[in-house]
């Protein structure tokens, strides 16, 4: 794809993965309730903190699809989470200060110290393949907890900015595949080896334009 049919694709389709991103949180939401949300209508049975994560998914992505040519890096990245996490967390849009633990697994993810984290941006954006790229920095910020919350949003978002930037499709989790990819995730989040769940992950979580859809 260029940019440009990437981009179209994204908005084509931006409901479909607002909704798999907020299912992939455990919102208890439909995809007619996702679509009647972002129309500016509210929904009696949906919370309002899941109604809050629908509408800063709404933010967030309209947030990459406008800059979709700014460069890759923490600045860009903490964007993504203040709108991703805004009014759901301690604190969006910066680093977090203090321990968090993971459920299902034993493992503590240190506290990020900004050195370091711009250290490994640098190192993943050197990775020449996008797709190889994104799955490379999905997988290494969702173990990093780079954020007090919205880290698994955060980080799809800011996949997709590297895929749409290269033409190379659109990073969504579906709904069919969350048992699996969290049974993947946790094992990960444990040996901290990213081979079998990134496999998992191009095989089952990137699509991109069909032809049909140029004509």
């Amino acid at each position: 794809m260029t940019r440009q049919e990437n981009v179209f694709w994204a908005k084509r389709n931006l409901v479909d993965y607002i909704y798999h991103s907020a299912r992939l949180e455990g919102c208890n939401v439909t995809f007619p309730d996702t679509q009647t949300l972002l129309d500016g209508v509210n929904v009696g049975s949906v919370t309002l903190d899941d109604v809050q994560t629908i509408l800063n998914l709404r933010d967030a992505w309209k947030y990459v699809l406008s800059n979709i040519d700014k460069p890759f890096n923490l600045e860009y990245i903490c964007k993504i989470n203040e709108y991703t996490a805004r009014n759901e967390s301690l604190e969006w849009g910066v680093l977090r200060t203090g321990n968090v633990g993971i459920g299902g697994t034993d493992y503590k993810p240190p506290i990020p110290e900004e050195h370091k984290v711009i250290k490994m941006i640098k190192k993943i954006n050197s990775v020449e393949n996008p797709t190889e790229r994104a799955l490379d920095y999905f997988l290494w910020a969702c173990r990093a907890q780079l954020f007090w919350d919205g880290n698994k949003r955060t980080s799809t978002l800011a996949a997709n900015k590297i895929l749409i930037e290269a033409g190379e499709g659109i990073f969504s989790i579906r709904e069919k595949n969350i048992i699996e990819f969290n049974r993947l995730l946790s094992q990960f989040y444990t040996d901290g080896k990213p081979e079998i769940i990134k496999h998992w992950l191009y095989d089952n979580c990137i699509d991109g334009i069909e032809e049909k859809y140029l004509i």
